[in-house]
């Protein structure tokens, strides 16, 4: 038994060691990572190493002493006519979202004045038919009194709305908008196509002066003048003057050979005789309709305040009251909520389109020299867009015109196919 414990003993004992001797094998004791610290590359290496791998013979001599602050500073490619250029740019930009803003702000006006005074008139004149009722006393004197003021207040509305046509106004802005968008665009296609000189800068500086001009954001001192003596068509581009100067005859995309001269004078015959004269007609009979209603309805509301101010002393006063108020709501309804004063401002801007595409066909006939046949047919392009016409839609309108003069008979054919 003795023996046998003692055998078990020094089993144990062996496995304990051999185990212990097993587990100290497996402990490894980590490797202290190695650090590499970068050692600065001359630029003469660095050049030689940027040589070989994109497989270049020559090198470029650095010296190795050279500093950076002895390097030769980067030029801009920029020029200074570019950068005069970038900030018209940016000023186009800005004016661009003043008049958006603006033209709401003023389209605004038109419809919360519009429902005032109406509001405003309509209650007064309730008022005034309530107290002809066979009301007397405390009653009568406070209907009178409320009708007749509510009148005289609608009157002095009346007289600054119908002063400053908000409807017109807001025209005003959205045409301001739509023009500056279109000068922010060329002003872009300038500076994509080509290096800007000193000439484009002083031309983007002049049309952006006269579209301020034209379409001034104040209304007290610079607002345009809402009933003038006689209507005249919207001016928003720079008076310009140059010596007249012919162009050679081109060759037309379709293989005839024709005068483009020739062509663009029968176009602006017809623009002349038919879409100037048309819309000409039209702002004048729209000016004349809105003068009309833009007297007709303060003296409406200020018959109604002084036949309010009789209610009670006879019948007559309550129906004069009563019959004025509403045919002055009818007629500022008709004014304002119709909108004339922006009819009237866009057949104004419809004859300023006219007469600024008789202009630029004139202008471009006496001082541009097409020497290339691209030159020609790009002005023709151009003129064929704008007036929402293909090439060969241009040509026979001019092919009209010139048979017409032989015939002398009048052609019934507008130039623009867009207004």
């Amino acid at each position: 038994m003795a023996s046998l414990q003692a055998s078990s003993f020094l089993f144990s004992s062996s496995c304990f060691c051999s185990c212990s001797t097993r587990i100290n094998a497996a402990v490894s004791v980590p490797k202290l990572p190695r650090f590499r610290l970068p050692v600065p590359r001359t630029p003469l290496r660095f050049v030689e190493e940027l040589n070989l791998k994109d497989g270049l013979t020559s090198t470029v001599p650095l010296l190795e002493n050279t500093r950076p602050d002895q390097c030769a500073p980067i030029e801009s490619k920029t020029t200074a006519a570019a950068a005069k250029l970038y900030a018209i740019l940016e000023a186009v930009s800005d004016r661009v979202e003043m008049h958006k803003n603006i033209g709401e702000q003023r389209d605004n006006w038109n419809k919360l004045l519009l429902n005032s005074i109406n509001m405003i008139t309509l209650t007064a004149a309730t008022m005034a038919g309530v107290a002809s009722a066979g009301t007397v006393g405390a009653p009568l004197l406070a209907l009178t009194l409320s009708s007749t003021l509510l009148f005289s207040a609608a009157t002095g509305m009346l007289l600054i709305m119908n002063k400053i046509q908000p409807s017109q106004l807001a025209e005003e802005q959205r045409n301001a908008t739509r023009l500056f968008k279109q000068l922010y665009s060329q002003i872009r296609t300038t500076l994509a196509l080509r290096d800007p000189t000193a000439l484009d800068v002083k031309d983007a500086m002049e049309k952006t002066l006269a579209l301020d001009k034209a379409y001034p954001l104040p209304l007290l001192g610079k607002m345009i003048e809402k009933f003038p003596e006689n209507f005249e068509p919207a001016v928003w581009w720079p008076k310009t003057q140059g010596s007249p100067r012919k162009y050679l005859k081109t060759q037309g995309k379709n293989g005839c050979s024709g005068d483009l001269e020739e062509e663009m004078r029968e176009v602006t015959e017809v623009i002349k005789r038919k879409d100037s004269e048309d819309y000409m007609r039209l702002g004048n009979l729209a000016l004349k309709v809105n003068k009309i209603l833009a007297i007709s309805g303060p003296l409406l509301t200020g018959i109604a305040a002084a036949g309010s101010a009789f209610v009670g002393h006879g019948s007559w006063a309550a129906i004069v009251a009563v019959t004025a108020g509403a045919l002055a709501s009818t007629v500022n309804t008709f004014e304002h909520g119709g909108q004339i004063g922006m009819v009237v401002e866009m057949y104004r801007n419809c004859a300023g389109f006219f007469t600024l595409m008789e202009e630029s066909i004139e202008t471009s006939i006496q001082q541009r020299d097409f020497e290339k046949s691209e030159d020609g047919e790009m002005f023709e392009m151009n003129v064929a867009l704008k007036l929402g016409r293909s090439l060969s839609q241009l040509r026979d309108l001019a092919r009209k015109s010139s048979s017409s003069h032989g015939d002398g008979s009048t052609i019934d054919e507008f130039a623009s196919k867009l207004f």
